[in-house]
């Protein structure tokens, strides 16, 4: 078996090539465990910057279709009811409630190296927490998230980069959101046997 050379054009450089980089493995293993409260069923709780601020108590949640702003949020980054386009499709509150969004604003989250924008839904209900990122920003990051672990894994020039959740935070926001919550009148009634 013979292998012929191809002729080189030495009329220039080459062109460039993207930059090529090995398939990144997001995986979780048992180190992945250590700094973490074990056994716990805590949401995933995270710091991101958010339209260049360092935002606390924002929540992952993998099973929304949407990224959600809460008050506290909207306020602190002084935005104003002009910076919103409309949107009006109606939302569903941790506490049941319809809610009708106050409208939808894109701005720029970073994370580590990466940063892309991310349309947010603002609503003026009540939550513990700041923020909510869901499937949009996961899947356009390439995020695997593990709630057991407490992290958030991504792909990044080669790398494999981490946010560590905080157990701390999450069960305070826990806390919050039970004393929140509207207190309902049974409607089992126990008599008491004399």
């Amino acid at each position: 078996m013979s292998v012929a050379q191809l002729p080189t054009d030495d009329s220039g450089p080459e062109p460039k090539r993207p930059k090529m980089y090995p398939h990144s493995v997001l995986s979780f293993s048992k180190e992945d465990r250590i700094g973490t409260i074990q056994p716990h069923d805590d949401a995933l709780v995270i710091t991101l910057q958010i339209g260049g601020y360092n935002v606390k108590k924002v929540m992952l949640g993998d099973g929304s279709g949407a990224e959600i702003m809460y008050p506290d949020l909207y306020k602190g980054l002084k935005l104003r009811p002009e910076d919103l386009k409309p949107y009006s499709s109606p939302l569903m509150s941790f506490d049941g409630k319809i809610v009708m969004p106050k409208g939808q604003i894109r701005l720029l989250v970073q994370t580590g190296p990466e940063i892309m924008e991310v349309d947010f839904i603002v609503v003026d209900t009540y939550s513990p927490y700041t923020a909510i990122v869901a499937r949009p920003w996961l899947h356009t990051l390439g995020v695997v998230a593990s709630t057991l672990y407490q992290k958030v894994k991504f792909p990044s020039e080669g790398r494999v980069l981490k946010i560590q959740g905080c157990q701390a935070t999450a069960r305070e926001c826990l806390v919050a959101a039970i004393s929140h919550r509207p207190r309902a009148d049974s409607s089992a009634c126990v008599e008491e046997s004399s």
